[in-house]
């Protein structure tokens, strides 16, 4: 489970970005929290987070061409310290009293702006440090990383919230990033994994669009994971809104909420990293698990069965995350790495600034039932018609047969279906 740990690059790395993520959560719930404590709106939560994934909807593919010529670990310098700028800047804004609404709509966007090189970055950065054969296990701990963080980040960020205010998280999130600037700097050159970067030239953009349009294997999780991004993952816009109008419950709420759905992450997290192998059918199962899940919080009647079924929700999701990342790195070129990892990130996170304040909208009009309800509906109506067209691709057909007494459903190649039927 832990087996790309023995790398010292990558443990340098695991330890920097465990301190750092756990100051991103701190900064996630504050920042949602103040916007909806100065504007009272969910849809003002939900334009928050447009802005800060709009960046990577409008330049995500030109941050994938850049990361695939330039050196990884000197790109990750700049844009980590950019970051953690920005979060000082809010910290001050908001310690002074001089914090507006816009305030934190700029700082959403300008750590949007960093994203779009520093995602790829970090996700092609793996490899280099890994090699191939670590490289689904050291993805897997990365999602564990971040979700252990984000056990203790909304935590933390609920006590100061209520405690001494949110100026105090954005400022821990902003010296946050001095653990991994440190481990990047600690880094022993010799010890990675040497990738050719992709010399400059002339519509190596469209030559990332046409490599992926010709691999099914990559274009359809990539698909899948835009629906569910864009309109399953709006969880500042459903939790703050539970929180607040149907349970009446204030930060501390929102933050159980977040911290048991990191719990499920967490858990899911550490299953991938037990698997060997990445299979399409799991990615397919676990969205439509995803979905369902959703639908059913939704109605959820009490509070406390909303806050356990976060658990699940984080397990399905985290599962859709981790399996289609490796699935798509693992089939992609080292060469293309950085522009499939850019669009694999764009059309998840860059579906969020069409999606979130959509569902903001239906929130402030319908409640926040009827709105995770939605989510949850498209989340798995994706998951079914995706699975069926993969399903084409290969040439399978759903076969039942009975397993050691039980009743089992699977995807089989049709020549097998075919020896079967005939024996």
């Amino acid at each position: 489970m832990f087996s790309s740990l023995k790398i010292r690059n990558y443990r340098l790395f695991f330890i920097g970005q465990v301190v750092s993520n756990t100051g991103t959560w701190m900064q996630r719930i504050a920042q949602d929290w103040l916007v909806l404590s100065l504007t009272g709106s969910s849809a003002a939560v939900g334009i928050t987070t447009a802005l800060q994934f709009l960046p990577m909807l409008l330049f995500g593919l030109y941050g994938g061409v850049l990361v695939d010529r330039l050196p990884k670990r000197p790109t990750l310098l700049v844009t980590q310290s950019a970051m953690a700028l920005t979060g000082l800047a809010l910290a001050f804004l908001t310690l002074s009293g001089h914090v507006q609404v816009w305030h934190v709509y700029v700082a959403a966007f300008a750590v949007g702006l960093a994203t779009v090189v520093d995602n790829p970055a970090r996700q092609s950065f793996v490899s280099e440090m890994v090699g191939p054969e670590q490289l689904q296990n050291a993805v897997s701990l990365n999602s564990a990383n971040f979700q252990s963080a984000r056990l203790v980040g909304p935590a933390v960020a609920g006590v100061m919230i209520t405690g001494v205010g949110t100026g105090w998280a954005f400022l821990f999130n902003g010296l946050s990033f001095v653990a991994p600037l440190a481990s990047l700097l600690l880094m022993r050159n010799r010890d990675l994994h040497s990738v050719q970067r992709a010399p400059r030239g002339k519509g190596q953009l469209r030559e990332g669009l046409h490599y992926v349009a010709g691999r099914p294997d990559l274009i359809w999780p990539i698909v899948l994971v835009g629906f569910i991004g864009t309109f399953g993952f709006n969880f500042p816009v459903w939790l703050s809104a539970y929180a607040d109008d149907i349970f009446h419950a204030g930060a501390g709420a929102y933050s159980l909420f977040n911290t048991l759905m990191a719990v499920g992450s967490l858990i899911g997290a550490l299953l991938a990293a037990r698997r060997g192998t990445t299979r399409l059918r799991v990615l397919i199962a676990a969205a439509a698990a995803f979905g369902l899940l959703e639908v059913v919080a939704a109605v959820a009647p009490s509070y406390w069965l909303f806050a356990l079924l976060m658990i699940p929700i984080g397990i399905a999701g985290l599962t859709v995350n981790v399996t289609a990342n490796t699935a798509v790195q693992m089939g992609t070129d080292p060469a293309m790495r950085g522009r499939v990892m850019a669009l694999f990130m764009m059309v998840f996170m860059g579906g969020t600034p069409v999606g979130a304040p959509i569902v903001g909208w239906i929130t402030d009009a319908y409640g926040p039932r009827v709105s995770f309800a939605l989510g949850g509906v498209i989340a798995a109506v994706a998951a079914a018609t995706i699975g069926v067209i993969l399903a084409r691709i290969g040439d399978l057909r759903l076969s039942f047969d009975w397993n050691h007494g039980h009743p089992s459903l699977a995807f089989v190649p049709r020549e097998r279906e075919q020896l079967a039927t005939a024996a």
